[in-house]
């Protein structure tokens, strides 16, 4: 499937899940900003995919979510579209749907997947929409892996410049 075509509004991706479980297939879901994509991300999503009987649906967070999310000044540094668009480039992502709202809460009450993903450093922390699926599966965390990190060693080469 091209990439275009994995980012998909809710309701188009509604139709999908109802067709794939019919395959047999089972929908996880796990979200997040994604903003400046690196190794721990791809690693993440890879770790979540598992295999070919797991679709992965990534959740999003728009431009104003993460914005109200306090990630930092200036953040989100990539805009929604491109953000999306670099995640549906990936083999382990099946569809990219974008929301607005802080947490996915609602997205994951209208999807309804039968396994939410989280990364392990998230283990203990309420779980926006562990009460709404099957199970609850913890993903390994690259520790020193953020996009936090990674703006953070931008602005020391700055500095130096």
């Amino acid at each position: 499937m091209r990439s275009v075509k994995k980012v998909i509004p809710v309701v188009a991706l509604k139709k999908q899940i109802t067709h794939l479980r019919k395959a047999g297939k089972v929908i996880a879901f796990t979200n997040g900003c994604f903003d400046i994509l690196h190794y721990g991300h791809v690693s993440y999503l890879e770790s979540a995919k598992k295999n070919d009987s797991r679709v992965l649906i990534v959740g999003l967070n728009s431009d104003v979510s993460v914005r109200s999310l306090e990630k930092g000044e200036g953040r989100p540094i990539v805009p929604q579209a491109e953000r999306a668009a670099v995640l549906a480039g990936l083999a382990a992502v099946d569809f990219v749907v974008i929301f607005n709202e802080p947490t996915p809460y609602e997205l994951i009450k209208k999807l309804r997947p039968d396994i939410l993903l989280k990364g392990a450093d998230w283990k203990g922390k309420e779980v926006a929409g562990a009460d709404l699926v099957k199970r609850v599966e913890f993903v390994k965390y690259q520790p020193g892996l953020s996009t936090t990190n990674v703006i953070e060693k931008i602005r020391k080469l700055c500095v130096k410049a």
